[in-house]
């Protein structure tokens, strides 16, 4: 038996993905409270989430380097005592500057935490199992998102009716207005539990496969010269632009056109929109045992665009169903996008695979993006437009990907076993 493998480290890991995505997708719910709570423009308001995904491109490829330095414990150790520090210094100075470096602080926490939690779960739970282990874990990832909101709407209502002896007893440090400030207090809370738990558990050691390794910086200068790295760079970055822009964005658009409670209905639908993702994942890994996943990109880019113009154009009912649905549709693109990237090089996957997690810089643009245009031109729908260019792009990878490997489908696998 393999000495490396370790149910606890397993399910820390799946934990971890929980806590990550609880802390990283609360910013669509809050955001129409920071808008209105800072008395600022969209535009400037587009900086809080700027602030936090701009970790991710700064922090991504440092990452890696620290955790072949000082393994996965120590490195989690750092990324959860980061998260707890940004979460506290929001909690208690509620301030527009603090926001800024609390939400950068925990960024790049999370960032950290998302290279190592990937290697350690193909270690602990055995390369074998890493497939079902990852699957898995997305589902973790977007039950959490779904729970987040939720989560916030509850405090939200309790803290303004004083309908719970407990809940004010528990979160009487909120001002008074500041209800969203309490996910922050949870936040911190959460963070300092993880590192008593990492603490307390033994992980395996971190044994870096060739892919999973950070190249030395000839390497990287090497892969961003390649045409292909820098289409696939600007793909995900557009991705993500795309699910930050629209998460972020809803909540605030169903107030402004609908009248809708963001705490309430507007909290409610990007839980939909999450949970969502989360379904249109598993139906989206059945379409790619069928057909070329380039086909399946261009079936679900189509499909949301229809979504999102439905959402943006249509009554209140009907929107509050388009916008979690197109969180269905845009909910396989990540993975096909990375997989099809990896795929059209030859070499290099671990610098390859760095330089695209730092696409995750997309989240930092859409919301300064979209509250740029919105403010320039008065209509936050305008400024949503936007999204259609992102999603424009992501449908025409499928025309110009051209991978090394394609996906495996149950009529490859039978045409293999019929062929002599």
């Amino acid at each position: 038996m393999n000495n490396s493998r370790s149910l606890a480290a397993v399910i820390l890991v799946m934990l971890t993905f929980f806590v990550i995505s609880f802390i990283t997708n609360i910013m669509g719910p809050i955001f129409p409270a920071l808008v209105h709570d800072y008395h600022i423009s969209l535009s400037i308001a587009g900086l809080f989430p700027f602030a936090f995904f701009i970790a991710y491109g700064v922090m991504s490829i440092p990452a890696g380097i620290i955790t072949e330095r000082f393994g996965a414990k120590k490195t989690m150790l750092m990324g959860f005592g980061l998260s707890t520090a940004g979460a506290l210094l929001l909690a208690l100075v509620p301030t527009f500057s603090s926001a800024m470096i609390s939400l950068f602080l925990i960024g790049s926490a999370m960032a950290m935490l998302q290279v190592v939690i990937n290697p350690l779960l193909r270690i602990a739970g055995g390369e074998e199992n890493f497939a079902f282990n990852s699957v898995a874990a997305q589902l973790v990832f977007g039950g959490a998102a779904t729970i987040s909101p939720l989560v916030y709407s509850y405090l939200a209502d309790v803290l303004t009716t004083h309908s719970s002896v407990t809940a004010n007893q528990l979160f009487a440090w909120v001002p008074e207005g500041l209800s969203w400030l309490s996910m922050y207090g949870i936040f911190a809370l959460l963070s300092a539990a993880m590192i008593f738990i990492i603490a307390s558990i033994k992980l395996p050691k971190l044994a870096l496969n060739e892919d999973e390794k950070v190249g030395a910086l000839d390497t990287h200068i090497e892969l961003l010269k390649s045409k292909t790295v820098q289409l696939f760079f600007i793909a995900l970055v557009a991705y993500v632009a795309t699910e930050q822009g629209v998460a972020n964005s809803m909540s605030l658009f169903l107030q402004t056109y609908h009248g809708l409670n963001p705490e309430v209905e507007g909290a409610n639908a990007v839980s939909q929109f999450w949970l969502m993702m989360v379904f249109g994942c598993m139906f989206g890994m059945a379409l790619l045992r069928l057909m070329d996943s380039r086909i399946v990109l261009k079936l679900f880019s189509v499909a949301a665009i229809v979504c999102y113009t439905t959402a943006l154009f249509s009554s209140t009912s009907i929107a509050l169903l388009a916008f979690p649905a197109v969180g269905f549709c845009i909910s396989v693109m990540f993975s096909i996008i990375f997989s099809l990237a990896l795929n059209s090089v030859p070499k290099h996957h671990g610098s390859f695979a760095g330089i695209l997690c730092s696409g995750i810089i997309g989240g930092a643009l859409a919301s300064p993006i979209i509250g740029l245009v919105a403010d320039l031109s008065g209509e936050l729908r305008i400024g949503m437009f936007c999204v259609f260019i992102s999603l424009g792009y992501i449908f025409s990878i499928g025309f110009w990907a051209k991978p090394l490997v394609t996906n495996k489908t149950w009529k490859s696998d039978s045409s293999k076993q019929t062929s002599f």
